[in-house]
């Protein structure tokens, strides 16, 4: 693809030529590529059709997970969180190590690869909390737990400009990435003030099932807020929240009889 110069930008094709904008600004491209139908069925090309099954499969793992956490992630995401997050779903299926190629999958790779993946590029967890916390899943009891101990938010919290307040979020997903299937809990802190006071420890609790034989994923994060005459604001639309996959338990392995 070629970058278009000028003062006039085109969109649309003229030709064999195709003229479009991106986030990259606008680009040009020539028609061209191998024919659809010799893809599907010349075996010359398994390799692709095993390498496009599997990227299937991580866009649709990936959406999937966007949707258990979509509640969340309405106030806390970037533009470029589909392909960000497909690009490491692709990671998990292909450290499957059992399924033959172009059949790798999910359950079968390692999902705890995704643990530290940021919604927000462009509010990142770990330059946002320098707050210690803890956060664990007991998949005996189904509690998905945030801790964070007492705390001076002006100290420890990296707030944008503007921001009075914040809020600490968590939640928990039990996901079935085949079903296409989850259950959500999620659970907020109070508005607390970005000041120089001591403030007491947070404990966000997600209650999961007990026992489940599903994927379970634990979330945490800030939302930021303003506050104007009593009433709390959220600052920017979201565009400074920060959200993370801070701990995963993968589905247990099934036991052959």
């Amino acid at each position: 693809m070629a970058r278009q110069a000028g003062i006039i930008k085109l969109k649309g094709k003229v030709g064999d030529m195709s003229f479009y904008k991106t986030k990259d600004g606008y680009l040009a491209r020539e028609k061209g590529g191998v024919d659809k139908d010799r893809i599907q069925n010349d075996p010359a090309f398994q390799r692709t059709r095993e390498n496009g099954a599997e990227f299937g499969r991580a866009g649709a793992a990936g959406r999937t997970l966007r949707t258990a956490f979509r509640p969340l992630l309405l106030r806390t995401s970037d533009s470029r969180l589909t392909s960000r997050l497909t690009k490491e779903m692709v990671k998990v299926i292909k450290a499957d190590e059992t399924s033959a190629r172009g059949e790798r999958n999910v359950l079968d790779g390692e999902l705890e690869l995704l643990q530290g993946f940021e919604f927000n590029a462009n509010g990142r967890l770990g330059a946002t909390i320098y707050a210690p916390f803890d956060a664990c899943i007991d998949r005996a009891t189904g509690e998905a737990v945030v801790n964070v101990p007492g705390f001076v938010p002006q100290n420890t919290i990296a707030a944008p400009q503007g921001a009075t307040h914040l809020k600490f979020v968590s939640a928990a997903v039990e996901i079935d990435f085949e079903a296409d299937d989850f259950t959500l809990v999620a659970s907020e802190s109070g508005e607390i003030e970005i000041g120089p006071q001591a403030e007491a420890a947070v404990n966000l609790s997600n209650g999961l099932p007990a026992n489940s034989t599903k994927a379970l994923m634990l979330v945490f994060g800030v939302e930021f807020y303003q506050e104007v005459n009593g009433s709390f604001y959220p600052l920017k639309n979201g565009s400074y929240n920060a959200l993370a996959l801070v701990a995963i338990d993968g589905a247990p392995a099934v036991q052959q009889t």
